[in-house]
């Protein structure tokens, strides 16, 4: 069984995969300040499902910041091929929802919240882990974002 430690001075920063590295992104991509939205999608098996309890209740009460914690989901969401569950945050707080979800041994998806659902999940998205495939017709086309509407744009 897998180990999921949730020490942060472990943190492998290693692992985070990001579609466009920081040094290739363009002023358009880049978030415009620290309250730009974003999310990220904690992926988790049924064996991993008390450590991810363990993580979504850190990130509750852990990090500043922190605008939302959803559910664990027992099913696919979405665009989402596994159980998973979301945090809401703002760009200034990535650092530390990256540093935690480091020091684990989740996959994690990170984007920001912007009007194109496709670009979120996927030129402007990090993988922390393997990065796993996602049914992207599931995702709102440019322009059309219904995430921004649906999760939490009121929080921002």
């Amino acid at each position: 069984m897998p180990s999921f430690p949730l020490d942060l001075p472990s943190a492998d920063l290693g692992r985070i995969r990001t579609a466009n590295p920081p040094h290739l992104l363009s002023a358009k991509t880049m978030p415009y300040s620290a309250d730009q939205p974003y999310h990220a999608h904690i992926y988790f098996d049924a064996a991993s499902r008390p450590a991810a309890e363990a993580l979504a209740s850190r990130f509750r009460h852990e990090v500043d910041g922190i605008r939302f914690v959803g559910s664990l989901k027992a099913a696919n969401a979405g665009p989402h091929p596994q159980p998973q569950f979301e945090v809401h945050f703002s760009y200034g707080v990535l650092p530390a929802v990256r540093q935690l979800i480091a020091a684990t041994a989740f996959t994690a998806l990170i984007h920001p919240l912007t009007d194109d659902d496709l670009a979120d999940h996927t030129t402007l998205a990090e993988w922390i882990g393997k990065p796993l495939p996602l049914d992207l017709s599931t995702l709102d086309p440019p322009g059309h974002n219904q995430g921004v509407a649906r999760f939490g744009k009121a929080d921002f």
